[in-house]
């Protein structure tokens, strides 16, 4: 069973975590590799998938992420996967619209089957409205590198410990 994070970065910070997160998880992780270059052949390859993506400005996909979702989405199959999601927004700067775009994976891993793990609580996050919140948690990690750096990498770790069991 192959494991793969795939991750969307404009700016460097969702690379950042995911990089936290391959060395937390170590050789349960067989690839990491950036959304842009990768096909939905590509991800149908793997048993397990670890998923990140930042929310931009108004709950908007970043731009390799709306890439894939308008050419390659629809030929993923998510049916018997397990994937996790992480995500990075700011609470501050958009709280209406905060991590919203974990919600377009989660919404497509559901729809083909999968099933979603690691859900995370939404304590000590400051934010207005959010449609990754799903029955009190956010749909996976939430990670704010513009106003809460200094907690990244102890809520990686934690995270990390809750769903090693999956991906082992």
């Amino acid at each position: 069973m192959a494991t793969a994070i795939i991750y969307g970065s404009s700016t460097g910070n969702t690379e950042k975590v995911a990089d936290l997160i391959k060395d937390e998880l170590g050789d349960l992780v067989n690839d990491s590799k950036e959304i842009s270059d990768v096909s939905a052949d590509d991800m149908n390859g793997y048993d397990k998938l670890i998923l990140g993506i930042p929310t931009w400005n108004d709950g908007e996909l970043q731009e390799d992420w709306e890439t894939f979702f308008e050419d390659e989405m629809d030929n993923v199959d998510f049916g018997g996967k397990t994937v996790a999601i992480f995500g990075l927004g700011d609470q501050d700067g958009y709280p209406e619209f905060f991590l919203n775009a974990m919600r377009a994976i989660y919404d497509k891993v559901i729809g083909g089957g999968g099933k979603v793990v690691g859900q995370w609580s939404t304590e000590g996050y400051e934010f207005d409205e959010s449609t990754a919140v799903v029955d009190g948690k956010f749909v996976g990690l939430g990670i704010d590198e513009d106003n809460q750096d200094d907690m990244t990498d102890e809520r990686v770790e934690d995270w990390c410990d809750e769903i090693r069991d999956y991906f082992e």
